[in-house]
């Protein structure tokens, strides 16, 4: 008798941003998405309290415990771990680097609103800090190039 290899499991993944005040992309990002904050702070709790990381590596966010040079958002209803807080889905973590983004990105997120909503989203986007590029109409249709916070660019479609 042959075994069936069992079906290979999807690889978890997760979209990593540089960035100089993670805490800052991480509350623009959640905002713009409709995502949330992850709460690390059960995990970094356990951890100081075990002397296992100093309390250097960590800030306060939001009233609670966050890594200092790390802070990630994930789609609300995505299943992730209780006891770390970490997403395990659609995920954005966003990583503190020393220098600054200095040409265009070689990978952007494109937003789609829905149907007829890209003005009322450019609006929000905007006042969460946003700002447009440039408008592109093209035959296949039109989309706003845009810039979070930081300079990275995306497409509001």
């Amino acid at each position: 008798m042959t075994q069936t290899p069992a079906p290979p499991t999807p690889v978890h993944w997760k979209v990593v941003i540089d960035a100089a005040d993670p805490h800052a992309q991480a509350d623009f990002w959640a905002a713009a998405l409709h995502y949330v904050v992850e709460d690390n702070s059960v995990l970094i709790g356990k951890l100081l309290g075990a002397g296992a990381v100093p309390a250097e590596l960590t800030v306060e966010s939001h009233g609670r415990h966050a890594w200092r040079d790390l802070a990630a958002v994930r789609h609300p209803d995505d299943p992730y771990e209780e006891e770390s807080g970490t997403g395990r889905g659609r995920r954005l973590l966003f990583q503190r680097v020393p220098e600054a983004k200095t040409v265009k990105n070689r990978l952007h997120l494109d937003l789609h609103p829905g149907e007829g909503r890209r003005e009322e989203e450019l609006g929000r986007l905007e006042g969460l800090g946003a700002r447009v590029l440039r408008r592109v109409e093209e035959p296949s249709g039109g989309w706003l190039v845009m810039t979070d916070p930081e300079g990275n660019e995306f497409c509001l479609h």
